[in-house]
Parts: structure tokens; sequence; C-alpha cells
């Protein structure tokens, strides 16, 4: 018999992680790379408590807050009936021959149903980013850089808002090795509610964090525009007529002019002789009338002046007046035409005062808005049922509802299961990751008990929710539950079992 080497015993002194394609070798008392599994005694456990949400009472009461993992489950204070095991938690499936860790039978108005928990590993996975702003950020198809390397790209603007598309699976695992840790790392702290601080290619610095206000150079976003400059002086044309001469409204996507404005036309607005030098779109429509910035109406305009031509001498007169307003009410200033027709700014008069009010309070409060987005592959849907297409085409039929953490998610049309959920509607801390790297979200699927069986689902696993709540151990499961934390449903969200 040959002497065991070093490593040899290195290794028989640890247990092996088998929860992701890392693998860890695990030694007593220590945590695997992911910091979710750990070696107790020679036993593998999962370190996170598994997640438990409690229907939320319409009766105005005080909900049942987080009570940690010390407090003892009494199951008094929440029946079956109120529970929802989420996949908070749970574990995974991998390598993928496995069925879910939880496969959960519940009573819903006396339909048998079942709901699958797990953990998902999303390879392919990353955040689509809305920013509540019209200050231009950078240029769409710009990197997005965090410790200066590539997660994701500007993409599309979307009204009042610009967006970000970041991680997938390229970043994640195309590139280098701190590219793919950096983004798995940023993908984690956004989704989890964190806030991460970015830089644009050519553009902007921000910080964004999901349901916080956007900072973008150093400087908090207070508003998202009330609509664009044309919206604008559609929606307020009545309360500036007989105020003021004229009325513009700067922005870099449509700026409106009121006098040439339709809405201006049908309340009777006189022609003021005014020239924007822009694209003239339709009448009282400018576009291009400066270059995207962080300037007035997420123009790079500091001189709201620099787009005007001169008046026209034949219809101008001195005295004139004019005001000039962004979209969100942040930039003002108001106007009246010397003998030269050029207009001199003065003092804001009362009567208008209330209408910049007015743009102000009709704006909503600027957030950052996180969707994680990932595809269901094959460990997920193999968790479920042996023939994984079947639940593919059960959630195309709305058989199968799909929620992360009880939350209602989006589910993508055409093939697959894609989904994207809003990560605030989750509980706290509801994302993980592997260092393969990829992030580790959390899935259920809830289904009528007999469509379960239709899509030849793993039956002989079932456990009912009765035994979860009384921490019982189904035979796919070596979960400890006696660390399992309750949570109260959000108010926004919907209960997810419903048949």
């Amino acid at each position: 018999m040959t002497a065991k080497t070093s490593r040899d015993k290195r290794v028989e002194d640890k247990i092996r992680c088998d929860a992701c394609p890392v693998m860890c070798y695990i030694a007593d008392g220590k945590s695997g790379a992911c910091d979710r599994y750990a070696n107790e005694g020679g036993q593998l456990i999962r370190l996170d408590p598994l997640m438990v949400m409690q229907r939320r009472v319409d009766d105005g009461g005080e909900l049942v807050p987080f009570i940690d993992g010390s407090d003892e489950w009494n199951g008094d204070l929440i029946t079956p009936k109120d529970a929802f095991v989420t996949a908070v938690g749970a574990g995974t499936t991998y390598p993928d021959y496995k069925p879910a860790p939880f496969i959960v039978s519940s009573i819903v108005d006396d339909v048998d149903m079942v709901t699958v928990v797990s953990e998902g590993i999303f390879s392919y996975c990353g955040a689509k980013v809305k920013i509540d702003t019209d200050r231009h950020i950078g240029p769409e198809r710009a990197l997005v850089r965090v410790d200066g390397e590539p997660v994701g790209h500007v993409t599309t603007g979307e009204y009042g808002s610009q967006m970000l598309s970041l991680g997938g699976v390229h970043h994640l695992t195309g590139g280098g090795k701190k590219e793919g840790r950096v983004t798995c790392a940023t993908l984690l702290a956004l989704c989890n509610g964190d806030a991460v601080d970015m830089q644009v290619d050519d553009g902007s610095s921000l910080v964004l964090q999901a349901g916080k206000a956007p900072v973008i150079n150093g400087v908090v976003e207070a508003r998202m525009r009330v609509g664009c400059g044309s919206a604008t002086i559609g929606m307020f044309a009545a309360q500036w007529h007989n105020l003021v001469d004229e009325v513009v409204i700067v922005d870099d996507h449509i700026t409106g002019v009121m006098s040439e404005h339709q809405a201006g036309k049908v309340i009777g607005w006189p022609a003021s002789g005014i020239k924007i030098l822009g694209r003239r779109s339709t009448p009282g429509r400018y576009f291009q009338v400066a270059e995207p910035g962080t300037g007035w109406g997420g123009t790079n305009l500091t001189d709201p002046l620099a787009i005007l031509g001169s008046f026209d001498p034949k219809i101008a007169t001195p005295g004139q007046s004019l005001l000039m307003v962004s979209t969100t009410g942040e930039q003002f200033a108001y106007y009246e035409l010397d003998q030269d027709l050029q207009p001199v700014e003065t003092a804001m008069p009362a009567r208008l005062q209330s209408s910049i009010k007015r743009i102000e309070e009709n704006c909503e409060p600027a957030l950052t808005s996180v969707s994680f987005m990932g595809g269901a592959g094959g460990s997920l849907r193999a968790g479920v049922t042996e023939n994984p297409v079947m639940l593919t085409r059960s959630v195309k039929d709305a058989l199968t509802r799909v929620t992360c953490g009880g939350a209602p998610v989006f589910i993508w049309p055409g093939g697959g299961i894609t989904l994207m959920v809003d990560v605030t509607s989750l509980p706290e801390n509801a994302f993980g990751y592997v260092p393969t790297p990829a992030l580790v979200a959390p899935i259920e699927f809830t289904m009528r008990k007999d469509d379960y069986i239709a899509l030849g689902g793993h039956v002989d696993h079932i456990m009912s929710i009765d035994d979860v709540l009384a921490g019982k151990v189904g035979p796919q499961n070596d979960h400890d539950l006696a660390g399992k934390r309750r949570f109260a449903q959000q108010p926004q969200n919907p209960w997810p079992i419903r048949r």
C-alpha cells in the first residue's frame, strides 16, 4: 500500500460540496467559496436560513418582522394556509439530476397545489437598470465599468429615464477572470440592494442603488421629468394663457414652443415671432436643439438663449415676455424683449411662479430601478420534472406560475423560461453567487398537483407544507429546517399560491 500524500491527507480532512460546479473541499468549521455552504462536524450545512413568507392580512395590524435563526419557530404564529416556502436559502439542484430541494404540497380552496422550490445557478443573467433622469450619462452602446472592468453598456433610453444593460454571459465568462469576478460582484450588489460606483465611457460617473435616487457626477437626482417639451406645453398651456407671451420648454428630445404648438393654436395663442435653432418636426416641436448633456432638459445648455435665433420684427414687439423652463422645472428663466428685440433676463414675476411649482409637483421622485433578468436552464427545469420541456410548456400555457422569493415575475415571450423581476420586491439579501462566476437566485414554480403529475414531476419527493413548518426533512433534502425564518408578504406583491 502506498503512503498517503500530504494532499490526500488534506482532502481526507474535508468534505466536498456539490452545490455548484466549483465542488469545493471544505474543512470543518469553514465555508465554501460562495459563503453559502459550510462543514459543521463533517456535515454539509446551508448557512442561510430557509425563508418562509407569511400572508399579509388586511386588518391593518402589525405584521410579523424578520426573526433570526436562533428564535424557536412557533407553529401557532403562522398556519400552513398563510405560509409560502420561498427558495431563499433552499439550496440548489446541482448537479442537475436531483429533484428540487423542496417540492411542497398545500391546499388552496380545496384544491391540491404543489410548489417546487430551488435556488437557481444563473450563468445567463444580468440586470436591467432604469435611471430616472434626463441628464446625459453617456452615448448608447458606451461601456459601463466598475473597477475599470466592463460590466455592461448604455442601452436605448426610455421616457424620462436612461437605461443600462449590465451583466450577461459574455461579461461573466467571455472576458478575463477579473472581468467575470467584477461583473458577478456588481450584479450581486445591485440585486441585493447595495450601492455600486460605476463609470460610463465618455460619460458620467454613477452611484446606483435599487430604490434610491441615482447620483450622477456627484449630484443626487431629485426628480423625473413631467414629460417631453411638447407634452409639457400641452399639459400646461391653459395655465399660461394670458400670463406670458411665449413659453419654450427646453428638452434634449422634443423642445416645445407654445405659440406654434397645436395646444397653443387651439386656445388662441398669438404668434410671437420666435425662431428656434433646431430641426423642426411638426409645428411647435423641435428636435436636436443642442447636444445631450447635464444642463437644461438633458441638453448641454447652460444658457437656454443659445437655441434662439432673431425674433421676427414683423411680429415681435418690445416688452414682449418669454418664459423658458426645463422639463423638470429645475431650470427656468424669464425674459422681456428690449428695443432691439433682444431677450433680457428679468426677475420671475409672481404670476408665473405657481406654474413652475406645478411642473415640479408633477414630476415623480427620481429612482434607480433594478430588474434581475435570467434564463431558467436545464438544472432548474430538471429539478421540477424528468421531462424539462414540459415545464416550459406549462409556464407558457399559464398552468404554472413562476415567482422569485415569492415575488411576481415577468416571463418573456418566445422559447425557454426567460424571466425578469424587480429586485426590491424580494426579501433582503435574496441573491447569492457561485465563483464560476454566476448568480444564485430563488425561483419557485407553483401549479395544481394534477398538472404537476401530468408534466412528469418528481411526485415521490413531495412533502407537505405542514412538515416544512414542523421542521421535518424530505427524502431529497438534508437542509437544516430548524433555522428557517419568516417574513411578511410585501403589500405590492400578490399572494403567490392561487388556484
